[in-house]
């Protein structure tokens, strides 16, 4: 029996890039989004390009109805690898935002990487075979309004589970990189300009080393030494100036 991946986000950045990679492994791909010919076109180059078969479908996951839709499928459905990705930000302080967008914000990067893991796991666990990588953030670990406090969630959710299945060969894994070059900031419409070259990630390589560091049993998966060095400045730093880099990257974000 061949063995299905599904992405989430999957048309676009670091989710394209693990639609490849999976494929290049042998896996089935199952394509979930927003964008039906984006989608379409690109299962139709993953087939091309390396032999598998792939499923589309067509879904918002900040609706109830999106999220739902995903959860029905993995539960009939047997899936071996769930990449949650799909997420943006929003660019405007907390106190000035829409509560439409902060509430949208929350159901896709919290409330559907919860639901779809708790749909995948029991079977994964029967299986005692499965890999889940939550994508999440470096900005988990700074005070950078609800986009942070979300990837903290899906962060510690991550650990927890890791530590949970620590008896099983069911993998959980947070991938945690910093700036990748991808349509997220344009989307956002955050300013991105003062942003040094040498901070900026590539999202192939990214995924290639969340990838195995998710199969070798890592809890955490942060990619690039320049992340890796910020994140243990970030945990071990007072949390008044955690607070205080957390609201300037922010700041800037917002001046564009």
């Amino acid at each position: 029996m061949q063995s299905w991946a599904l992405v989430t986000g999957a048309t676009a950045g670091i989710g394209e890039s693990f639609t490849r990679l999976l494929a290049e492994n042998g896996y089935n791909i199952v394509l979930v989004a927003r964008d039906l010919p984006r989608l379409q076109e690109r299962a139709a180059a993953l087939e091309t390009k390396f032999a598998i078969s792939t499923k589309v479908i067509q879904a918002d996951l900040s609706t109830d109805e999106g999220c739902a839709s995903i959860e029905s499928f993995i539960a009939n459905n047997q899936i071996d690898v769930l990449i949650n990705n799909a997420g943006f930000g929003i660019n405007k302080a907390f106190t000035v935002s829409q509560l439409d967008a902060e509430q949208q914000l929350l159901d896709v990067l919290v409330r559907t990487p919860m639901r779809l893991m708790h749909s995948a796991l029991p079977a994964m666990k029967e299986r005692n075979k499965g890999v889940i990588i939550n994508v999440s953030s470096v900005a988990g670990w700074i005070a950078g309004g609800t986009y942070s406090a979300s990837k903290s969630y899906l962060t510690v959710l991550s650990e927890s589970l890791h530590t949970e299945l620590a008896s099983t060969k069911v993998k959980v894994c947070a991938l945690c990189p910093g700036f990748t070059r991808t349509e997220f900031h344009q989307r956002g419409r955050m300013s991105m300009k003062g942003l040094p070259t040498f901070m900026w990630l590539n999202a192939d390589k990214l995924v290639a080393t969340a990838w195995k560091d998710a199969v070798a049993g890592k809890a955490l998966s942060v990619p690039g030494w320049q992340y890796q060095l910020l994140t243990f400045v970030m945990r071990y730093a007072p949390r008044s100036l955690v607070r205080t880099i957390g609201m300037n990257v922010r700041v800037k974000q917002r001046n564009k």
